[in-house]
Order: C-alpha cells, then structure tokens, then sequence
C-alpha cells in the first residue's frame, strides 16, 4: 500500500469541509498578509508551527529556508503581479525563518560537500547555503531580500529563529522595507 493513501483519505474529508471557501479572492494576497520562507524539514512546518490555515499565507520552502534565486525569482513575480493588478492593496511582510539542528549545516563539512560538488554542484553555493547558526544566516537572507532589484521595494521582511527543542519563533531581524514605508 502506497504512503500517500491516507494522505488522500484525508483530503476528501477535507474536499467535504468548507475549508476551501475562506480563502483570498486575490490569490497573490494571502488573508495573514504574511509569506514564509522556511526549510524544507517537517519539523517546520509553518501550518503547524504558526497556527496557519488555508489561505493565511504564502508559504515557500527551500533547502535550510535559504533565499536562494529560485525563491527571489518566485518571489519577485509576486510582487510584480501585486504592483500591477493590486497597486493600492495592503502589502505582505515576508517572514525569513531558519532553524536549529538543521541539515543544511551538512553542508558545511568539506569532505560531505566534496562528493555533492563531484556530482556537479557549485561549491560555493553549496556552503553558502548551509545553516549552522540560524541568527547569523536569518539576517543575511532578509538583506538578499531587500537587495533584489527584482522584487519590490514595498515588502518588509522580517526574519526569526525557529528553535526545533522548545518550538519557539524568535526574532532576529526586525521588519522593515527597501523603501522604509
């Protein structure tokens, strides 16, 4: 039997719910005005974590929570699609958030690393995205965000540390925007 069964057992409770209907008439304007950018780890789990529900929030996900170009270009196509089809609308605060204990920092083992790079892997982008101390890459990542000449100026970021032992959130970087509205 597959693993995803009951994980199809479960959506066609959910299909019977009237979950579906709360969320945004705007898809690109989450009902939290909120976008996360966390690790891919199932221990961070922003739905679980922050008590999110369908509809409450953009929600991206990379290796170590990493604001890596994938996530810069999704990302500025968001706020592209925000600036032209929602100019006078509320605009979301991005929400940067490493965590302890995470597998990213393997990354950081030059010997583990050797045999990724083998494999055709840019080396420094490898140790670049490992996460050993999430206060130390959270506000790296928050400026990577506001640098970006391709999203919008008008996001505030903000950034935390997710503590995976006691499944507290604490700041790290203070929300602000490129163009300080």
């Amino acid at each position: 039997m597959s693993n995803f069964k009951e994980l199809l057992d479960n959506n066609a409770r959910f299909a019977e719910t009237d979950a579906k209907e709360k969320v945004p008439a705007i898809p690109f304007i989450p009902n939290k005005q909120v976008y996360v950018l966390t690790c891919i780890d199932p221990r961070v789990d922003p739905a679980a974590t922050m008590g999110l529900e369908l509809g409450d929030a953009i929600v991206a996900r990379t290796v170590g929570g990493r604001a890596n170009q994938s996530f810069l270009d999704d990302l500025a196509w968001i706020s592209y699609l925000h600036e032209t089809k929602t100019p006078d609308a509320e605009w979301f605060e991005i929400a940067v958030v490493h965590h302890t204990d995470c597998g990213s920092a393997l990354m950081a083992d030059p010997e583990l690393r050797k045999g990724f790079v083998e494999l055709g892997f840019d080396d420094a982008e490898i140790r670049r995205t490992a996460v050993v101390e999430p206060s130390d890459t959270v506000p790296v990542d928050v400026q990577a965000i506001l640098d970006a000449p391709t999203v919008s100026g008008r996001i505030k970021v903000s950034g935390y540390r997710y503590d995976v032992k006691t499944g507290r959130l604490e700041q790290v970087a203070a929300p602000r925007s490129r163009d300080g509205r």
